[in-house]
């Protein structure tokens, strides 16, 4: 129990040490680290938390590490309190080096926030940020199969993301009412809830 409590914590501070760009990006550190690598849980379980998630008040990727948290430990035979250890554990994890890395920035930003390779270096992690964004999206939603002999892969939608056209329809229409008539996403994800309540 120990051992995996560790690797959990080791896993989750390094996903929060090499993450830029808030929660959104943090998804596909999370989904390479605990679905591909170490394998705790598998993709569906994972596409549930992130759904759950999202739903829930606070930052995505600080909600989505406390409920892998408690997933791992349940897969893993643990339950109650342990669970809740696991949670804990994943959520400080997380949001430690962000702590770290905020005192030690602080105290030499005031010197060097008007340096132009600073600022260089900040608009370079911009288009990193939404590729990272962009990655856990086409993760969530294809599966890559690279095919021997070819230069190009295979690619399948994943079915349990996209059940039917009806899930491909409450997509379409969130990402219309966000990009095209800048509603408010909170009202997009209470109206996305309701109609998969009634439709599902």
């Amino acid at each position: 129990m120990l051992a995996l409590l560790f690797d959990i914590f080791w896993t989750f501070f390094i996903i929060g040490l090499f993450n830029f760009g808030g929660g959104g990006a943090m998804i596909s550190l999370i989904q390479d680290s605990i679905v591909t690598t170490h394998q705790w849980i598998d993709a569906a379980t994972f596409t549930d938390i992130l759904a759950i998630s999202q739903t829930t008040p606070g930052p995505i990727g600080i909600n989505c590490a406390t409920y892998v948290g408690y997933e791992v430990m349940h897969a893993a035979g643990y339950s109650g309190a342990i669970g809740v250890a696991g949670s804990a554990v994943a959520t400080l994890a997380v949001v430690l080096p962000s702590f770290i890395v905020f005192f030690l920035l602080m105290k030499i930003f005031n010197r060097f926030h008007n340096d132009p390779r600073f600022t260089t270096m900040m608009s370079a992690l911009k288009p990193a940020t939404a590729g990272l964004i962009g990655a856990a999206a086409l993760i969530l939603s294809f599966n890559i199969i690279p095919v021997e002999g070819s230069f190009l892969p295979k690619v399948e939608i994943i079915s349990y993301n996209f059940p039917d056209w009806k899930s491909g329809a409450l997509f379409a229409g969130a990402f219309a009412a966000t990009y095209f008539f800048k509603a408010n996403p909170i009202y997009v994800i209470l109206a996305g809830g309701i109609l998969g309540l009634i439709i599902y």
